[in-house]
């Protein structure tokens, strides 16, 4: 590759992270703030207000019962499950179930079998939720923000960073079902007109897999960077290996690029070989990168590599296998479908990562992941 090659293979520091500022996020949302603020203080006290609450509620039941439903005990129930830990909770629903039944007993009219099973059923999913919350180790509100602030630290980590003039980089990671968690993410760094992108898909969906996906990108993000980019991906397979993951394994492309010389080189790891636009002959064609197998199953594995040049108008497009694998379709299929929808979408027009999602319509029941990198 000559001496613009070993640039590639240099070492650099990796982008400055921005810090979330979402409305929803731990750091954005008063809403969240307050009630967290009420959750975390002593238990005590947040269970104090609910038992005295309950017991305004039983009062206003007997003496108003058409004013004072025995189901508007669930609305209560819901509260105090997101406010309160495990024990807590549990006296909780004790307290509501007696005052039911004794506000059942004692009101003047005779209570219909309906509103007694709805409290009644409230007061087991109340139980079942909070018992699964608490040997998740998410107590109350905070273990909520906890989610939150993992959702947000997801999306964050996978800002791309501000090109030097002639270049264009755009991306967009969606989740299966809209779910609030991703196990595709990528990751990037560029400095000294060095770029790196990592787009990355592990395995799994839904919170479990955005949870090892948080600590994947965090860790891929500390090593992106500080070594050569021909080391990259065997450092990130050694991480892998090391963790006691049931699903403990992900799907990785690993590109680099020189911004002054437009020379590429690209790895991958058990991944969709990338696709790239030839601006001058108008051809769209799938890497040869297939290969290497997924990182976190074998060590001291090769990862597929291929390199090039991207001249002025060329493009490279970078995908997860949401895009071009589903039931009943081969693989091979859905790579000629995308090629096919860069061609339209980034050689005819601007060319977003959303025209490209969109133009391939894959199926709403995985993750997807499109980074299109375009050289002015």
């Amino acid at each position: 590759m000559g001496a613009s090659g070993s640039r590639v293979g240099q070492a650099r520091r990796p982008y400055a992270r921005m810090v979330s500022t979402s409305p929803f996020g731990p750091r954005g949302g008063w809403a969240w703030r307050l009630l967290a603020g009420w959750a975390v203080g002593p238990q005590p006290r947040a269970a104090g207000v609910l038992a005295v609450l309950v017991g305004l509620y039983a009062v206003g039941a007997v003496r108003q019962p058409d004013w004072f439903a025995l189901t508007g005990f669930v609305l209560l129930l819901l509260v105090g499950a997101f406010v309160l830990r495990w024990r807590y909770l549990v006296a909780l629903v004790v307290l509501v179930a007696a005052l039911t039944v004794v506000c059942a007993a004692i009101r003047p009219t005779v209570p219909t079998p309906g509103p007694l099973a709805v409290v009644a059923l409230a007061c087991g999913a109340v139980l079942v939720f909070g018992r699964e919350r608490d040997q998740l180790g998410l107590q109350g509100a905070p273990g909520a923000l906890m989610l939150v602030d993992l959702r947000d630290r997801l999306a964050v980590g996978g800002r791309l960073p501000t090109l030097p003039v002639g270049w264009q980089v755009d991306a967009v990671v969606r989740s299966a079902h809209g779910a609030g968690f991703s196990g595709d993410f990528l990751v990037s760094a560029v400095s000294d007109d060095l770029l790196e992108i990592v787009l990355v898909d592990v395995s799994g969906k839904g919170q479990a897999a955005g949870v090892r996906a948080l600590q994947l990108q965090g860790a891929l993000g500390g090593l992106l960077g500080a070594l050569p980019a021909d080391r990259f991906l065997p450092a990130a397979n050694s991480y892998l290996l090391g963790q006691v993951w049931d699903e403990g394994f992900a799907t990785a492309v690993h590109l680099a690029v020189d911004l002054r010389t437009g020379r590429y080189r690209v790895a991958t790891a058990g991944h969709p070989p990338p696709a790239v636009l030839h601006a001058g002959s108008g051809r769209v064609e799938a890497l040869g990168a297939v290969g290497g197998v997924a990182l976190g199953v074998l060590p001291d594995v090769p990862p597929g590599v291929d390199s090039g040049v991207l001249g002025h108008g060329d493009a490279i497009v970078l995908y997860t296998d949401g895009l071009v694998d589903a039931p009943g379709r081969d693989v091979d299929q859905g790579i000629d479908r995308l090629l096919g929808v860069v061609e339209v979408a980034v050689a005819a027009g601007a060319g977003s990562a959303r025209e490209v999602l969109a133009g391939v319509r894959a199926a709403d029941d995985d993750d997807r992941g499109v980074v299109v990198l375009r050289r002015r």
